[in-house]
């Protein structure tokens, strides 16, 4: 009997303990988190009664591992959603033709090229309308649907295609640089069967956004000067005759101009500029300027500075735009006569993906919050009441998540500071838990009230629940706040953002929340920086995670695609000024670091390249420190395979378990 008994005991602890002692019940996974799908691009059709949107999800096989986008369709009071591609391949960013009777969308379907298709939506399969060797990137119908504009990335010459064959393929830095162009296909064919596209754009220069004006003759376009991302600053608006491929210029001055959309009646474009000198920690506005030319109008400045325009409300006096306010998303109106900003939304959900539908009556966007998944939303423009279309993730764990809550705390200089902290999951008042400071990139990021149990790097739901209360705050230099604030991190990376951190610590440990002697810190990019940094100030940590962290600040700006970026922070080279340069770098003050460190790194990755990594670990290492390094190959900046999300997310787990003992406060 005893035996038996012990035996039982072994079997239940199994079932409810983990390896390492874990309560296993209602504990979120990395490989939960990596099948959470995604929504993007809704679209409603120009009589406001359907809506096409996308879903993207996990395929993970022995031999695969990729995230494949399908679209989808229902009727605008969330009746009848159904899937309308199938396939191994992606189909993406559908938009209706304008009488609504097609949706054009792309795919790379055909020999992982992404081509233009058009869907009936009477039914029948997808027909290619264009056969490209290149991507296409974005498109837009003409107004009256008979063609589609579209971008397009000038392809390899065949002496360039020749040479690849024969290994013969070296290359010149910043010379022969592909330009995204403009071009137009018809919708119908010709007497032959076919259907050409036309170049619109030869001029040497980047097409990065478009609108075409309500009669169609007209195209306003952006473009910057180089394909670069270095050179976004260089941004200009032209006018281009879509019968001759005539340019004329409509905005070219020291400013950054960008995102034109004509207005319904044709006379008027709104574009945003940003503020001269152009700075990375950007600052723009809503302006307005004749279609036939003249002086751009600034109209009122928006909280944050950072209006991303969704287009014109269907009588052409006002524009609609979202931004980041704190944690959340705003959606506003711009009244174009009174110049006064009303808005529409009042609490901090999540909204991205905002579209207008052609007659500007209805909104298309996604919505989320920290404890509910991403979905596609419609709402009327003028009586905003968002309603769901997608149940996308409907079949998602149902499992409890930790509380979240905004909370604000003074900095040593007296700074306003928020952030959201997440509690562990049935966090029992009192009890001191292990803490995980999250810093996010940017630094021109924001923490806002996104799902847990998302994907990417950080299991923040798994985190939770395994007893981990995790704090993100929005330091100086965050959006979401304005432009003083998110240039008050200038010269100054590592000095009062840093302050603001470790007062937002303090204020955790000061609730009775946080265990002072179990505290761990993570962050990805500039959040790794700031991870690198924080181990050579304080040994406050116990562990730490940087994921592709900048830790070399001279040699960051020499290897980056961005090397502008840091001479704009800092007030100059690093020749110019060598030492402020030192002191902001987490090498040159690494000596006597021993906190337990993990690097994270993609090997693909050209913003912050790999070798900022090899430098901190290296460092490290000599030193004897506790580190690991985990090196995810092909993968960008930004992790985007499933499988290599799940082995960032576990490691992250992983490491933080081995030093912070999370689960010895649940036992």
């Amino acid at each position: 009997m005893k035996i038996l008994k012990n035996k039982l005991f072994v079997i239940l602890s199994v079932m409810f303990l983990g390896a390492s002692g874990a309560f296993a019940q209602n504990v979120w996974t990395p490989e939960m988190q990596v099948k959470t799908k995604t929504v993007g691009a809704p679209q409603i059709s120009p009589d406001g009664r359907r809506v096409v949107y996308t879903v993207n999800e996990a395929v993970m096989t022995a031999d695969k591992s990729e995230f494949v986008t399908q679209i989808w369709l229902a009727n605008a009071d969330s009746s009848g959603n159904f899937q309308i591609t199938f396939g191994e391949k992606s189909s993406t960013n559908p938009k209706w033709s304008p009488d609504g009777s097609s949706i054009a969308f792309t795919s790379n379907r055909k020999d992982s090229k992404n081509n233009l298709y058009l869907l009936r939506v009477s039914g029948g399969e997808a027909e290619p309308l264009t056969d490209l060797k290149g991507n296409v990137a974005d498109f837009e119908w003409s107004p009256n649907g008979s063609s589609i504009a579209y971008l397009l990335t000038d392809l390899k010459t065949d002496d360039e295609e020749k040479n690849d064959k024969g290994k013969n393929d070296f290359r010149w830095i910043d010379e022969n640089q592909k330009m995204a162009r403009l071009y137009v296909v018809p919708v119908a064919k010709d007497a032959n069967g076919k259907r050409e596209s036309r170049k619109l754009t030869t001029e040497n220069y980047n097409v990065s956004s478009f609108d075409w004006s309500p009669d169609g003759k007209t195209i306003a376009f952006s473009f910057v000067k180089t394909s670069g991302a270095n050179d976004w600053t260089t941004s200009d608006v032209s006018l281009l005759d879509a019968a001759s491929g005539k340019t004329t210029v409509l905005a070219n001055t020291p400013a950054a101009e960008n995102a034109p959309i004509f207005s319904p009646d044709g006379k008027t474009i709104a574009l945003v500029i940003s503020d001269v000198p152009v700075r990375w920690a950007q600052s723009n506005t809503i302006h307005i300027v004749p279609a036939t030319g003249g002086t751009p109008k600034p109209l009122a400045a928006s909280l944050d500075n950072q209006p991303n325009i969704a287009g014109w409300s269907a009588d052409g006096k006002r524009i609609y735009f979202s931004e980041a306010k704190g944690v959340g998303t705003r959606l506003y109106a711009l009244d174009v006569g009174s110049n006064k900003i009303t808005n529409l939304n009042e609490t901090d959900e999540v909204i991205n993906a905002v579209s207008l539908n052609r007659a500007g009556t209805m909104f298309g966007f996604v919505k989320q919050n920290y404890q509910t998944a991403p979905e596609a939303f419609v709402s009327k423009s003028e009586n905003f009441a968002p309603v769901q279309i997608s149940r996308a993730n409907a079949d998602a764990p149902k499992m409890p998540f930790g509380k979240t809550e905004i909370i604000r705390w003074k900095s040593k200089d007296g700074r306003e500071i928020e952030g959201l902290l997440t509690y562990p999951t049935n966090y029992e008042t009192g009890r001191k838990v292990p803490l995980i400071l999250n810093v996010h990139g940017g630094p021109a990021g924001v923490f806002q009230q996104s799902y847990l149990a998302g994907r990417g790097s950080y299991p923040l739901a798994a985190f939770a629940s395994r007893g981990y209360a995790i704090l993100r705050p929005n330091p100086r230099g965050s959006s979401g706040y304005g432009t003083e604030f998110r240039r008050a991190n200038i010269k100054d990376w590592g000095g009062m953002d840093f302050q603001d951190l470790m007062s937002g610590v303090d204020e955790v440990i000061k609730m009775g929340v946080a265990d002072e002697n179990r505290l761990g810190v993570m962050g990805w990019s500039y959040g790794g920086f700031m991870t690198s940094w924080i181990v050579t100030q304080t040994k406050r940590f116990k562990a730490a995670s940087a994921g592709a962290p900048v830790t070399n600040l001279m040699s960051f700006n020499g290897t980056a695609d961005i090397p502008a970026f840091v001479p704009d922070y800092f007030g100059g080279q690093s020749w110019e000024n060598p030492e402020i340069y030192a002191k902001h770098s987490a090498m040159f003050n690494v000596k006597g670091v021993s906190t337990p460190t993990l690097i994270q790194h993609g090997e693909a990755d050209i913003r912050v390249p790999i070798s900022q990594g090899y430098e901190f670990y290296n460092a490290l290492k000599a030193q004897s420190v506790p580190t690991r390094m985990i090196v995810f190959p092909r993968q960008p900046h930004g992790l985007n395979e499933p499988k290599m999300q799940i082995a960032a997310m576990q490691s992250n787990l992983d490491w933080f378990e081995k030093y912070l003992g999370a689960n010895s406060a649940q036992k």
